[in-house]
């Protein structure tokens, strides 16, 4: 690495770093993703760096969020879905039915390619949406963008029928799952951060060897989720891992941003919009079958079943008073499913568009 190079990778990360800080200041969903992005496209784009971040560094930040999607499987939400396995699964399959639709729709009749829209429109887990994309045929940056649109729409939509069923808006509180404290570690902090990182390396090693599609996320994903919801071991994921992870794949996918990319982002704006208000309309009919079905309150059914940001849809329950347990066990087990079924469903929506 020439001294160049180096001092451009350390401007741009410490600009995406201050940016997402900022972003974070403001409330804004996932700001260690998406500052990164912005971040890396205005230097792409701009002509200010031609830089490629490495493999390696890559392939860990999507194990690290495979973990962080096996660290939802705890064993109380084992116990909601052991429970109400049938329905959330009717549930989960009518949410992934609603998302194939809209992906097919603008396959068909807008001006985004097959792969692309349908990764771009699965109902959740939008960084591991964005860092299995390219291994796809699909554009990342589209989906990306796509993803955390719907992302956007999702919270602002949520936290509005939050304020409308209670009266006042809901207070917003970090993600259940997390372990990690940062301050006074412990040794069994340090025992389950060993574990952890054991987990991710194990199951990205096998599965890249293997040759898994999107192997990095997915084998650490299954091992976690298996492992962890079995009480076996504990998943600590320290704040700045998966901020690190975060950043990572953020500036992965703006490095490739060019000129005409951006141009067709902006151009695509309204058919994204409308296809992300279909989705979360449509994502409501599950909602009234979980009313009807389990005989919840309006409020945890809209939160268990609107399509995506896992992180951001806890948050809001937590500080609504909804049935938590219940709003992250279907929210998981959508994760889960949509994440295994996701290859095979772009493949359809490909030779059916």
């Amino acid at each position: 690495m020439t001294p160049r190079t180096a001092l451009e990778w350390l401007a741009l990360l410490a600009a995406a770093a201050g940016g997402a800080l900022v972003l974070d200041r403001a409330g804004l969903p996932a700001p260690w993703l998406i500052a990164p992005i912005l971040v890396a496209i205005v230097a792409a784009v701009g002509g200010l760096v031609a830089l490629r971040v490495p493999r390696p560094a890559f392939v860990a930040a999507q194990a690290t969020i495979g973990m962080l999607i096996a660290q939802t499987f705890t064993p109380p939400v084992v116990a909601s879905i052991a429970q109400s396995w049938a329905i959330m699964l009717v549930v989960v399959a009518t949410t992934i039915v609603a998302a194939a639709v809209a992906a097919w729709s603008l396959a068909r009749w807008g001006s985004i390619s097959a792969p692309t829209a349908a990764w771009g429109s699965s109902p959740g887990g939008a960084s591991a949406m964005t860092a299995m994309s390219a291994e796809f045929g699909a554009d990342p940056r589209v989906v990306a963008f796509m993803q955390y649109l719907r992302v956007t729409v999702v919270v602002l939509s949520a936290s509005a029928v939050s304020r409308a069923l209670l009266g006042h808006a809901a207070l917003v509180h970090s993600l259940v799952p997390g372990t990690w404290s940062g301050v006074g570690v412990s040794r069994g902090d340090v025992l389950a951060l060993f574990e952890t990182i054991a987990v991710a390396a194990f199951g990205a090693l096998v599965a890249v060897r293997l040759k898994v599609p999107a192997g990095a996320v997915l084998g650490p994903m299954v091992l976690g989720a298996i492992l962890h919801g079995a009480g076996a071991v504990r998943i600590a994921l320290p704040p700045v891992a998966l901020d690190a992870a975060y950043l990572t794949i953020g500036l992965s996918i703006g490095l490739l941003y060019t000129q005409a990319t951006v141009r067709y982002v902006l151009r695509l704006l309204p058919q994204l919009l409308a296809a992300t208000v279909v989705l979360v309309l449509l994502c409501c009919l599950s909602a009234a079958l979980l009313v009807t079905v389990l005989h919840v309150d309006p409020l945890t059914a809209y939160l268990a079943t609107t399509p995506g940001g896992i992180d951001s849809v806890t948050a809001i329950a937590l500080g609504s008073g909804a049935n938590v347990p219940l709003v992250l066990a279907i929210q998981a087990l959508r994760l889960f499913v949509v994440l295994l079924t996701a290859p095979a469903l772009a493949k359809l929506i490909a030779r059916s568009a």
